[in-house]
């Protein structure tokens, strides 16, 4: 399997070569050069793959049709070794937690940081430390990791890096932005090779800082520039499992079509989905929840993409998702256009650049947007917020995190009886407990490990929303 950007570089690239690098040399993101096809036959495998062996069994069987650098055998063991009981709390990995007959949450949240993230972070670590070790003849390479992260993400990856041999992890956060959880998470780890960077701004100005020192190529060659944001393709591959292990529980047969509807703002955990849904897994529909930072939700019933600035950028009940600028959009909009890389580099680079958005409304592929790749939308509010998780909590004794809640309120809008509707759950309630609070009256259960979290000492240094300091900051830590 050859990787290609959305943005027409052509060079051959296999898993192993995208791993450590993040953005293509053009900007663009990668995708593979196709979807490997799964029939009813090899849906079936799957399945009894899953049923007999479990997750990690099932994680080798997808990664192994888009990593052929990797010997099976070492792949499964990374695999084997990531998706434990230990690790993320049950065998099952991410069980569904049926709410009512045909409507499910998929509990992808019992991982070391409470997030959705840690499904594929963990592995990414994993592959991270085997593939630097394999450099330079077995003598191993140093990869200096840039992120952005709008909550979740940083945790998730600093879990997955800290201690490991050759990584150094830069994680930029909004200053001010995440839950008093989320940064203490972040900010109270001491381990030497982890950094936290709170940026005076919001997401999207991390994101930027991400993108402009991974497009100065003689900076990120330097210094071994490497990313964990989804735009890293390899931990875009790692969620497209849980769809498949969420669509197995929900359903009895190889034709049975379930909904996913995804909380999202980046447009990466929906984005697996779609890789999922173009391989063939029987997905009717993938409804993006949005909150008020509705720039995809406006996207899919409209046709128009507009970047918001800052100051448009509303800070929400839902941090995670406050987020106006997507990076994985890309990745989908290649699709829809044929895989035109030419149209796509000119809507994400010129026209973005020049007018802040691109309209697609009249376009002749808008419509497969819904018709062929099954996409609906909807949008969350603080108020819903709060509503949907006291009507979950009285109606099934279940208590659902704030990004949860918007996944919830958006498919009960658009669920239809004839088909399974499956929720991403992104994380555990204790993360947001000020709005839980707020919703409930009372604080949401605390896992005994993170007891007393909030009052560690921590170690974060604020900076500007400039990528020159950032990359000074970067190469002095490298000195």
């Amino acid at each position: 399997m050859n990787y290609l950007s959305t943005r027409g570089d052509a060079t051959a690239r296999k898993f192993c070569d995208i791993l450590l690098e993040g953005l293509a040399p053009d900007g663009g993101l990668y995708l593979p050069q196709h979807y490997p096809q799964l029939d009813a036959a090899g849906l079936a495998r799957l399945r009894q793959v899953w049923r007999d062996e479990g997750y990690a069994a099932l994680a080798f069987e997808i990664l192994s049709l888009y990593i052929d650098d990797i010997p099976a055998d070492d792949l499964r063991q990374l695999c084997a070794k990531t998706y434990t009981p230990a690790v993320f709390g049950t065998r099952a990995i991410t069980p569904l937690k049926k709410l009512e007959e045909g409507f499910y949450l998929e509990a992808l949240s019992n991982g070391p940081t409470l997030a959705f993230k840690d499904m594929a972070m963990q592995l990414l670590g994993n592959l991270f430390e085997y593939e630097l070790a394999r450099k330079n003849g077995g003598q191993g390479a140093q990869l200096n990791i840039l992120g952005a992260t709008s909550g979740d993400t940083g945790s998730a990856a600093e879990y997955a890096m800290r201690g490991k041999r050759g990584i150094r992890v830069f994680m930029l956060s909004p200053h001010g932005r995440m839950s008093a959880f989320q940064q203490a998470q972040m900010f109270s780890l001491q381990d030497a090779n982890i950094h936290n960077i709170a940026i005076e701004g919001v997401f999207d100005d991390c994101q930027d800082i991400v993108k402009a020192v991974s497009a100065d190529l003689p900076f990120k060659r330097r210094y071994s520039i490497g990313t964990v944001n989804s735009i890293n393709w390899a931990r875009l591959l790692a969620q497209v499992v849980y769809y498949f292990a969420g669509w197995m529980q929900a359903t009895q047969s190889e034709a049975q079509t379930v909904d996913f509807t995804v909380p999202s703002g980046n447009f990466g955990n929906i984005c697996a989905g779609h890789v999922a849904r173009m391989m063939g897994l029987p997905i009717r529909r993938l409804i993006v929840a949005t909150n008020e930072n509705d720039v995809l939700d406006e996207f899919f019933r409209t046709g128009l993409y507009r970047v918001r600035g800052s100051a448009e950028t509303f800070e929400t009940s839902s941090p995670s998702m406050d987020i106006s600028k997507a990076s994985n959009f890309e990745r989908f909009v290649f699709d829809l256009l044929g895989r035109d890389a030419a149209a796509t580099r000119a809507l994400f680079g010129q026209t973005l650049a020049q007018q802040g958005q691109f309209d697609l409304s009249r376009h002749p592929r808008f419509a497969a947007a819904r018709e062929q790749f099954g996409f609906a939308s909807g949008k969350s509010t603080h108020a819903d917020r709060l509503a949907t998780i006291r009507s979950v909590h009285e109606q099934y004794g279940v208590l659902v995190d704030t990004h949860t809640a918007d996944g919830v309120k958006v498919a009960r809008q658009l669920a239809q009886k004839d088909t399974p509707m499956i929720v991403l759950e992104t994380a555990l309630p204790i993360k947001f407990a000020a709005t839980i609070r707020e919703a409930l009256g009372r604080d949401p259960d605390r896992p005994a490990a993170f007891n007393g979290i909030e009052n560690l000492p921590r170690r974060v240094r604020v900076m500007p929303a400039d990528a020159q300091a950032i990359k000074a900051f970067i190469a002095q830590q490298c000195a």
